[in-house]
This record gives C-alpha cells, structure tokens and sequence, in this order.
C-alpha cells in the first residue's frame, strides 16, 4: 500500500505541487529561461547538472519549505541525485514534508488524429522498483491533445488508464496527465470528450488503488469537478499549460475541486543571476500566489 500518512496529506492538507520535471528537449528552454544558455554546456550529463543545480537551488530556498507546497514532481535525473547530501526524495520528505513523485514518460508520439500518445517506457517495471526503494510515492505521465477527435481522446485515457494499471501494480499512485493544449482550436469541445473518456475509464477501474489526474485548466470552470468527487481521485491538480503566472492562477480560482501542479508559471521569474535573497523574494511571491489560487476560490 502507499505510504498512509503521504495519502493522508495528498488528499487532504491544502497547498499545491510543485511539477520540477522538465526532462528531454524542455531542458534547454527552461535552463534558458534562468538565463543558462545553450554554450554554457556541451554535453547533456553537464546540461542536467545545471539543471540539478537549478532544481536544488528551488528545494532549498526557505520558500519552498513553508509548507504550502504538498508534493514535488521529480524528473528521473533529479530523483537519483543529492540534496544537501541526501537522496532527493528522502530530503523532501523528511527535511521539507513534501511528498515526492516521478515522472515517468518517454515523450510523446508524433501528432495523429489531433493527439499525441506516449511513447513506449522500456524498462518501467525496474524504474518503479527503483523509485519505490527511493521513497517515490507515485508517478507522472503526460499526453497531449489538441483536437476535439473522440476516438483518438480515447485512446488517449485508455493508454493513460494502462500506464496507470502498471504503476498501481508497485504500490504507487500513477498520476494521469492527458494534457489539453492551451492553444487547442478546439480546447473547450475536447475537455468535454477528455471528461467523459475519463470518467469512462473511472468506472471501469478494476482493483481498488487510488488514482490522480492532472489536467489542463478548463474553458468551463468546474468541468472536472465531479472527478474530483469519484472516491478512485485522490486529487485533480491543474497544469499552468503556458499560461503566465497571473492568468493561471485567475483561472485555477474559478475551479474549486482542483489544487495547482505548476512548472512555468512557478518559475519563469527565476534568474541563475540573481542573489540568493532576490531569488527567494521572488519565489516566495510566486509560491504565495499560487498557494493562494489553490485553496481560496472565486
């Protein structure tokens, strides 16, 4: 079973998730962003070591340890790697009360019919075992959709609802993640479908292992609201999606059944130039901003 007293604060204790798993060819735009670029590195082993430096600079900022953050997502990289001397995950739980998770896809398939599945997850099963040892609680895995195409939405949380099955399989709760793009042309007519495909494969869920599912912010406010509700949800917790900081959070306080799980919008202030009492500054702001968006609704 999950760790009882992680659920416990999962589903209940208000706050937000901090989603620290830009992973791939997000790395170079995010380290960008804090103002690292490309000639700086010259391998990828040296890019994910300013990216590890990047993410512990975060986790160990007094911001980040205030107790409005609930859980982190962890890039495999990060999970592996040291925190003042500790494993990530173990510094988290046992140093902030952060309940730590890992993401666990590959990346996506070529857009088809308006989607993009994930691609396969070669040696999953040992990658769970590991993250379990670690003290990862559960898992992410992202999908994209951008078209309002039902059959191909549903394959979408049919391979969501498989990867979910494996990872509950380890004693770990799998975090769905078919994310519905911000600039979809048809964003509110394919959140519908998403809600329906999801709620399909709620009812069908055999066992008895908890789920969660991270989702785009809704056109409609409340959309999800009844997932939320289904006793399966431990939580529904909103991606920023590429909306700015500001206009996430306006939009995350209209739907009161979800909690945020930024990335972005969490960090897109954050300067490698920056002093440590200026970074702190500025991520507490963002940190109280969300915090606030999470648990005081419109």
């Amino acid at each position: 079973m999950p760790n009882t007293t992680m659920a416990e604060q999962i589903s209940q204790k208000p706050g937000f998730i901090a989603a620290l798993d830009q992973s791939g060819g997000s790395t170079p735009k995010a380290l960008a962003q804090y103002g690292i670029s490309e000639d700086s590195y010259s391998s990828e082993d040296e890019m994910f070591k300013l990216m590890h430096e990047m993410r512990v600079r975060i986790m160990t900022a007094p911001a980040f340890k205030n107790h409005k953050i609930i859980a982190a997502i962890l890039f495999e990289k990060t999970m592996d790697g040291l925190v003042e001397n500790k494993p990530t995950p173990t510094y988290l739980w046992e140093g902030c009360g952060i309940v730590p998770f890992l993401k666990i896809d590959k990346g996506l398939e070529a857009e088809k019919d308006g989607v993009q599945l994930m691609k396969p997850i070669p040696g999953l099963d040992t990658l769970l075992e590991r993250a379990k040892k670690l003290g990862i609680y559960g898992t992410k895995e992202r999908s994209v959709i951008r078209l309002a195409n039902q059959p191909s939405i549903a394959a979408i949380a049919q391979q969501q609802y498989e990867i979910a099955a494996q990872v509950a399989a380890h004693d770990l709760v799998p975090i769905l993640e078919p994310e519905v793009l911000v600039k979809s042309p048809e964003k509110a007519k394919a959140e519908v479908i998403l809600r329906d495909e999801l709620t399909k494969g709620l009812e069908a869920l055999p066992g008895n292992y908890p789920i969660m599912l991270k989702l785009t912010i809704p056109e409609e406010a409340n959309l999800y609201a009844d997932l939320a509700k289904h006793p399966r949800v431990q939580r529904v917790v909103a991606l920023s999606g590429g909306y700015s900081l500001d206009e996430a959070c306006k939009r995350l306080k209209a739907n009161h059944a979800m909690i945020a799980s930024f990335s972005r919008a969490l960090m897109d202030d954050l300067r490698i130039s920056q002093s440590d009492q200026e970074f702190d500054a500025i991520l507490a702001k963002a940190v109280d901003k969300i915090y606030d968006a999470s648990v005081n609704k419109s």
